[in-house]
């Protein structure tokens, strides 16, 4: 489940060359929203590292809550 494209694209060309693309995974876009709200109510304060690395790994856990009761 945490393939799922968020932005599918068939087929792109470049250059005259086709391309396919998954695009970014919709857990990844689910994480990034998160982390985008969480850096929004705490005023964009980021510190040290361990700080913006749990706020990564909380967005993630969000997201896969979110692909979780998605699945229902």
């Amino acid at each position: 489940m945490n393939n799922i494209s968020a932005f599918p694209v068939q087929s792109i060309y470049i250059e005259d060359q086709e391309t396919n693309s998954q695009g970014m995974t919709l857990r990844d876009y689910f994480a990034a929203k998160a982390m985008q709200t969480f850096l929004q109510t705490n005023n964009g304060v980021i510190g040290c590292n361990r700080y913006e690395y749990q706020i990564a790994e909380d967005a993630y856990d969000i997201a896969d809550a979110m692909l979780k009761v998605r699945g229902k």
